[in-house]
């Protein structure tokens, strides 16, 4: 027996754990060093012990284990710009108003309401050298256009942090911006920003140039700007354009993974590529050639349609599949996965935690392993049907993979997935090959064409086929609570339902049973923690917004006619299984068992005989002597919402730190919440 026989699948498993642990555990990179330098001398040392003793193998091969998961440990750890040196938050100066900051831009995000943000590599504080990425909120000015890929532009901006959501169980913008290495923002306007010559470029902004360049050349062919934003989402990879109401209309399609190229896009590329350079097989070391060129085009691609998580993964997966294709090497499609994501977790741990990352790996693991099963069971007569039968089965393959994530993460279930899929699947590769084509035209300038024509009403009536599915809002399922735990057991069950299918025992019966007990058992965990009494003060600006939760229903009180459809309430019943009230006026005296909380309003109403007051919360800038109250009502806490006038709020808090007295301002603290 070989000692060295491992399955690369058990070490990608042993890295993620390792990965994982880094994110719960406080080590240091040092530590972790000596952790992994630790047991790779022992795993050596144990094999040349134990290489002739097979009786003895087990333990080499926990030692291996343990060796990668400790490597997946030190990889994250030392991946994290924050433990190095010369990151610029160990910069003492950078907090300073006579800080001078130089920075690179790096990427263009999707803009929001306010501001255009990027991604920027900061390059130089004051007269230091550093590392970092930042979030750069620049302030919509219709006069200016958008910051250029590898500009260089220094200001004197104070670098600030990225704020926690302030409402309970909010989408965290923090918490993904540290997945991607950004801990710091700037806010600034154009006249902020000093553009400095730059000599140097980098492979993103090369590949940015290209992509305005096409955009350039598109320009005589007419397209709308529904129909460019889609021609680039396709095939440039670049989504930062699509309107919410087009993004909107193909997420509740079920179709937004048409928008994002990953790795149905580049599988349908390869197969492109592969047809065009085939004749290069008859000469002389063609295939290795073929083999080379097809890399070389894929990373290319990659590069120019934005270099994103979901991009990088395919490529990698497909470079692989290219090369044991061409050169005739036997391919294992579980190893190929699983030295993909081994390579690319080596390069960049934090992919691991990429939503796009996670739903790629689980719909490609789920289609190979359920749609042979599921294409066994009708075997068509006729090409046409049996194409379409063959589509479908992909697509509800897939949803094995990816159903339970995508109710943790959107809460939502687009019960149309199959027909979207049906009916643009088949065509994708068509399109795909039509849109590369039609650039390619207009790369050499030839004029508009039946051919681009064709291209744009292909596209208008691919949105408007899934803004009809989109409508059907009965099909659409919404605000499912689904927490981690019971995507760990769903995932339990849809492995033993897939061994118990080819093993057809006794034993993965019985373990396929138990896994449906346990996840009917963390349904009924879920409601019984719902049943706890609450009462919330959230923060809304420019609101008023309080929520009293009795068991598993939630009473909504606002200023808003319909608050019980606001994000911040749907957000909280969703993540705590509750279900909403129609929302009521607000009141000025709320009873929370033994206790009682007072509204105070702009009309400053507080008279009250013979009730002890324990919360006060302060709405709607009232005009008041808040010593005054204090000394009547003799309350525990103050509390200010959003809904206050700053000046106002600063002046309460004066108060209550003169009276002793905890004050709570919504905006700084977040959501007050009371368990009663």
């Amino acid at each position: 027996m070989k000692l060295l026989q491992f399955s690369i699948i058990k070490f990608t498993i042993c890295l993620i754990i390792g990965i994982i642990l880094s994110k719960t555990l406080s080590i240091s990179v040092f530590y972790s060093f000596l952790i992994t330098v630790c047991f790779t001398a022992l795993t050596v040392f144990l094999y040349f012990i134990f290489k002739k003793k097979n009786n003895y193998l087990y333990i080499f091969g926990i030692t291996c284990y343990l060796t990668f998961i400790a490597f997946g440990l030190f990889i994250s750890n030392s991946n994290e710009d924050l433990n190095k040196i010369n990151h610029f938050s160990n910069y003492s100066s950078r907090d300073t108003a006579s800080t001078t900051i130089t920075f690179r831009v790096r990427e263009l995000l999707k803009p929001n309401a306010f501001s255009k943000r990027y991604y920027v590599d900061i390059i130089k504080l004051n007269n230091n050298t550093v590392i970092g990425k930042a979030l750069l909120n620049v302030k919509k000015d219709s006069l200016q256009t958008q910051l250029p890929i590898d500009a260089i532009y220094t200001t004197a901006l104070p670098l600030v942090d990225v704020k926690k959501p302030l409402n309970p169980d909010q989408f965290s913008y923090k918490d993904y911006l540290e997945k991607q290495q950004v801990h710091y923002q700037l806010y600034a306007d154009h006249i902020n920003l000093l553009q400095l010559q730059n000599k140097t470029h980098t492979l993103f902004g090369y590949a940015a140039k290209l992509r305005n360049h096409i955009n350039s050349k598109l320009n005589p062919y007419q397209y709308t700007n529904d129909q460019l934003s889609i021609i680039n989402a396709l095939i440039l990879g670049q989504r930062q354009n699509i309107t919410k109401e087009v993004y909107d209309n193909y997420t509740n399609a079920g179709a937004i993974h048409i928008l994002a190229v990953s790795g149905l896009h580049v599988g349908i590329i390869l197969l492109i590529l592969n047809l065009v350079f085939k004749p290069i097989e008859r000469l002389k070391n063609g295939k290795f050639y073929k083999t080379l060129i097809l890399v070389i085009l894929l990373w290319t691609y990659a590069l120019i349609a934005g270099g994103s998580a979901s991009i990088i993964r395919a490529t990698t997966m497909f470079s692989i599949v290219a090369i044991g294709i061409n050169l005739k090497r036997p391919t294992n499609i579980y190893n190929t996965l699983a030295v993909s994501v081994f390579i690319l977790l080596l390069i960049k741990p934090n992919f691991l935690f990429d939503v796009g990352f996670q739903l790629s790996y689980a719909a490609v693991i789920a289609i190979v392993s359920f749609q042979p099963i599921i294409e066994k069971l009708w075997t068509p007569k006729y090409k046409i049907v049996t194409l379409l039968w063959q589509t479908l089965t992909v697509t509800v393959s897939a949803q094995f993979g990816i159903i339970p994530i995508s109710l943790y993460y959107f809460h939502q279930f687009p019960s149309l997935f199959w027909l979207s899929n049906l009916i643009v699947i088949p065509f994708l590769s068509i399109i795909l090959g039509l849109g590369l084509l039609v650039i390619t035209l207009a790369l050499f300038g030839l004029p508009k064409t039946l051919l681009s024509d064709a291209f744009g009403m292909v596209i208008n009536w691919m949105n408007s086929f899934f803004g009809w599915i989109s409508s059907q809002e009965d099909f659409l399922i919404i605000d499912i609570p689904f927490t981690v735990a019971q995507v760990i057991v769903s995932y339990i069950f849809i492995f033993c339902l897939y061994a118990l299918y080819h093993n057809k025992n006794y034993r993965w019966l019985q373990l396929t049973l138990i896994s449906v007990l346990v996840l009917q058992l963390s349904y009924t965990i879920v409601q019984f923690n719902s049943k706890s009494n609450q009462f919330i003060v959230f923060h809304k600006s420019r609101n008023t917004l309080l929520g009293k939760k009795h068991n598993n229903q939630l009473a909504t009180f606002s200023t808003l006619k319909t608050a019980e459809t606001n994000a911040i309430i749907r957000s909280y019943a969703v993540k705590n299984a509750l279900q909403t009230m129609p929302s009521k006026p607000i009141i000025n005296l709320y009873k929370l068992n033994n206790k009682h909380l007072l509204v105070v309003d702009s009309l400053a109403v507080f008279n009250l005989k013979g009730i002890t007051v324990d919360y006060v919360v302060l709405t709607q800038s009232p005009k008041l002597n808040l010593t005054r109250l204090i000394d009547s009502l003799k309350p525990k806490v103050i509390i200010a919402d959003g809904n206050n006038y700053r000046s106002y709020v600063n002046r309460w808090e004066a108060t209550c730190l003169k009276q002793k007295l905890p004050f709570y301002h919504t905006g700084k603290t977040g959501a007050y919440i009371i368990n009663y």
